[in-house]
């Protein structure tokens, strides 16, 4: 099983662990964090099931599903939770997701994660094309994905069902040549 460490200048990203659900529940659990998520604020018998789902993933052969935490350089504590999902059939590809505590916003912390994620992809994980979907309403997600080298590819319509009904998604993307040139 191949484990996650990847360090960038203010943050680091690791496979979670069942020391994590604490520090995950705070943004799982928060509305304010899963406001622009497709699901309400977990409970944290549902972020303890997240965190052993996680961990299965870690150990599967072909590895497609990591789930990070968003580890604080400086202080190593917890701060936030990121996703990679490389697809099945487009082994190439991966969808990216994250979730930051509220108390991080605004810091510019949004767009050193999605670098940190995409420079894991690329390098770490070698695929060609890395994508993510944003509620239309995140300008914070927005602007991190923007600002981070990902460019906007469009909208789809209705593309997620939330508590509150069907929701629109704006995807982003960012390819594996484009990202090392910049």
């Amino acid at each position: 099983m191949r484990r996650v460490v990847c360090e960038g200048e203010r943050l680091g990203l690791r496979d979670v662990t069942e020391a994590d659900v604490g520090a995950l529940h705070a943004i799982y659990g928060d509305p304010a964090a899963t406001q622009h998520m497709p699901f309400a604020p977990r409970s944290l018998p549902e972020v303890v099931d997240l965190v052993d789902q996680a961990m299965e993933a870690a150990s599967a052969e072909p590895r497609r599903l990591y789930v990070l935490a968003v580890v604080d350089a400086e202080r190593r504590g917890v701060i936030g939770v990121a996703r990679l999902n490389i697809e099945a059939d487009h082994p190439h590809s991966a969808e990216i997701g994250f979730g930051l505590h509220h108390d991080q916003w605004g810091r510019g912390i949004g767009t050193d994660l999605v670098r940190l994620l995409l420079s894991f992809g690329f390098k770490q994980l070698g695929l060609h094309r890395i994508w993510g979907a944003r509620s239309p309403a995140n300008l914070p997600g927005q602007l991190a994905m923007l600002t981070a080298g990902m460019v906007e590819e469009g909208r789809i319509r209705h593309h997620v069902h939330t508590p509150h009904g069907w929701r629109d998604s704006v995807v982003h993307s960012a390819l594996e040549d484009e990202w090392t040139e910049r």
